[in-house]
């Protein structure tokens, strides 16, 4: 069973947090993410900076810009990564866009994803139905899980497809808008949560964007069976560095 699915089977409200790869240094990525792990986060997902990050805010597209610069490549990411499972065990997302994957190749890229030991992707503009014509096989041939977003704005009709195509979680954006851009949730934000909630799908649902203390964290768990914060943790990373990642584990969850 992939990684993602045992996590998700846990009697637990579920932590992931997001970094960019190669942020604030070149060489911050392995320690970062056994950090993330030895101090009680469920799942990491590990950015892949690219360019043009469509649904990124200024917090997360600074840090990716940073990595560029830094000398992060889709190459240097699998090198960091390739003893990773020797000293982690919980799920590894790669989240990125779908221009560098495909540049790669997709199954070269999934191939060596397997090698490695990364459970599965979120890749914001790679539309579901694309996805289920021409990348569902191949992801499930080396057991990679595809991760889709839904926002306030998606039609229950399009909920119920991305819910029938997925196989581990299903990835709320909590407002319509992008990351790092509000704090706190609204009656609004409340609302959308609750609706999900009552949909009844097969997939649990995750939150992500506007989460970044455990007054947040606890809103968005009581609806879903986890929460994602990134740019909290990236500004957290920016301050202090990555030695006190363990404070900002503690902050969420006290």
């Amino acid at each position: 069973m992939n990684r993602i699915n045992q996590k998700l089977q846990e009697n637990k409200k579920l932590l992931s947090i997001y970094f960019s790869a190669g942020y604030p240094n070149l060489k911050d990525t392995v320690p970062i993410i056994q950090k993330l792990a030895e101090n009680g986060v469920d799942m990491i997902e590990i950015g892949l900076p690219f360019s043009d990050p469509l649904a990124d805010g200024p917090t997360i597209q600074a840090s990716s810009t940073k990595a560029l610069k830094n000398g992060m490549t889709t190459e240097m990411l699998f090198n960091q990564l390739k003893d990773i499972r020797k000293t982690v065990s919980i799920p590894l997302i790669i989240m990125g866009y779908f221009n560098p994957i495909l540049q790669y190749g997709v199954e070269a890229f999934c191939k060596k994803c397997q090698e490695i030991g990364i459970d599965g992707f979120i890749i914001p503009d790679l539309p579901v139905d694309v996805y289920h014509d021409n990348y569902k096989a191949l992801f499930e041939k080396y057991n990679l899980i595809n991760v889709f977003l839904i926002t306030p704005q998606t039609s229950d009709e399009r909920i119920r497809f991305i819910d029938s195509v997925s196989n581990g979680f299903i990835y709320m954006v909590s407002s319509s808008s992008v990351t790092g851009s509000q704090s706190g949730f609204g009656k609004a934000e409340l609302n959308y949560f609750k609706r999900i909630a009552t949909m009844n799908l097969k997939n649990p649902q995750i939150i992500g964007f506007g989460i970044s203390t455990n007054e947040t964290f606890n809103q968005a768990t009581e609806y879903a069976k986890g929460a994602i914060i990134g740019s909290a943790f990236i500004k957290h990373l920016e301050n202090t560095g990555i030695e006190k990642i363990h404070n900002f584990i503690k902050f969420i969850q006290p």
